[in-house]
């Protein structure tokens, strides 16, 4: 089939500024609970986009691990290219796409490091082999898979069941000040609601698809 026929309906829901949250972060975890019940698929996989020093953008998957209302938490390598970037270029976006229910959310903002504290909860919370491969793995650099497996079996005997946390190993907070809601609808006339953080006040608006 020629990619250019390759596409579907989008019927499954709609999105009014009637049924909206006061606040996008209220109105992300109601969507992130109906997609957590309509069993998508990790549900809390995101695209992060950063900007390097070269103002190059650069994309990868990255997993949500925390989220209140100061913004939305992931955890790395400090010294990967991401965390490069986030040194460099202190400001991401991230992308949910949940697509059994036809539904996107895009969230942009300043992204800062989380406190020591919070990265050793998450960080001892881990499976043991996550937690030493965090200590194996030297994250975005050129390394042979033999190398790997070397670093792995040596640290994993070295560091023994209570490995403490890397400090070159934490998270991150991605602090909102653009959130959009896209819903799909029939004839590609999509529903996008955005809101926008104008002087410490959320406004709301909606954006043609």
């Amino acid at each position: 089939m020629p990619l250019a026929d390759l596409r579907r309906k989008y019927e499954k829901d709609l999105l009014l500024e009637s049924s909206l949250a006061p606040t996008p972060l209220e109105q992300f975890s109601k969507w992130f609970d109906e997609a957590l019940h309509a069993d998508v698929p990790e549900p809390n996989a995101m695209t992060l986009a950063t900007v390097g020093a070269d103002g190059r953008p650069s994309a990868r998957i990255v997993l949500l691990k925390g989220l209140d209302e100061r913004g939305l938490v992931f955890f790395t390598n400090y010294t990967s290219r991401k965390g490069q970037d986030l040194a460099a270029h202190p400001h991401a976006s991230l992308l949910f796409f949940w697509q059994p229910l036809e539904r996107q959310v895009r969230l942009e903002g300043l992204v800062e490091k989380v406190s020591a504290a919070e990265s050793d909860t998450y960080y001892n919370s881990r499976p043991l082999g996550s937690r030493i491969g965090a200590w194996v793995s030297p994250q975005s650099q050129p390394i042979s898979r033999e190398e790997l497996e070397q670093r792995n079996a040596a640290l994993s005997e070295s560091l023994g069941m209570e490995p403490p946390r890397p400090e070159y190993w934490g998270g991150y907070r991605l602090k909102p000040e653009y959130v959009e809601f896209w819903q799909g609808r029939p004839s590609r006339l999509h529903d996008r609601l955005v809101y926008t953080l104008t002087a410490g006040q959320w406004n709301r608006s909606r954006l043609a698809p």
